[in-house]
């Protein structure tokens, strides 16, 4: 199957590599099905590129690269809804907003993306917590107000 991508061109790629987003993501509810793509050279950041749209497309990373101790609980419906068996199932990523200059960029950790890499099942999961922000700091040293720290 061939994809055109936002940052890639034509990718050609098997079917088993979709990621399926059943209810879409916030603000994109019929965008469905995306890829994980890996940037050459840099292992932190990834592309959730749409496969429907080659134009929607967001920067990921892992947030526990960045703030290692941030930690939520999964609810009941989220781990039901990707068929979520054990924790070691559960890939967290983080939308990233890149700023110029890329140090002004944030990662949004009040909305992580829920992902079982083994379903290929994901959710951009809302969290209710208070303490985590959709603007934080992809720099921990940037002052923030994540939870006091």
């Amino acid at each position: 199957m061939i994809v055109d991508t936002k940052y890639s061109g034509e990718l050609e790629i098997d079917e088993n590599e979709i990621i399926f987003f059943n209810t879409g993501l916030p603000g994109f509810p019929g965008e469905t099905k995306f890829l994980l793509i890996d940037f050459p050279d840099n292992p932190v950041f990834q592309i959730l590129q749409s496969v429907q749209t080659p134009t929607t497309a967001f920067i990921v990373t892992n947030p526990y690269y960045i703030y290692q101790d941030y930690e939520f609980d999964l609810d009941k419906n989220i781990i039901e809804q990707l068929n979520i068996q054990s924790e070691k199932e559960v890939v967290v990523l983080s939308i990233v907003t890149v700023k110029d200059p890329f140090q002004d960029s944030t990662l949004n950790l009040k909305a992580p993306i829920i992902l079982n890499p083994a379903r290929k099942l994901a959710k951009q999961y809302i969290l209710t917590e208070e303490i985590y922000q959709v603007k934080t700091p992809l720099n921990p040293n940037i002052k923030s107000n994540i939870g006091g720290r």
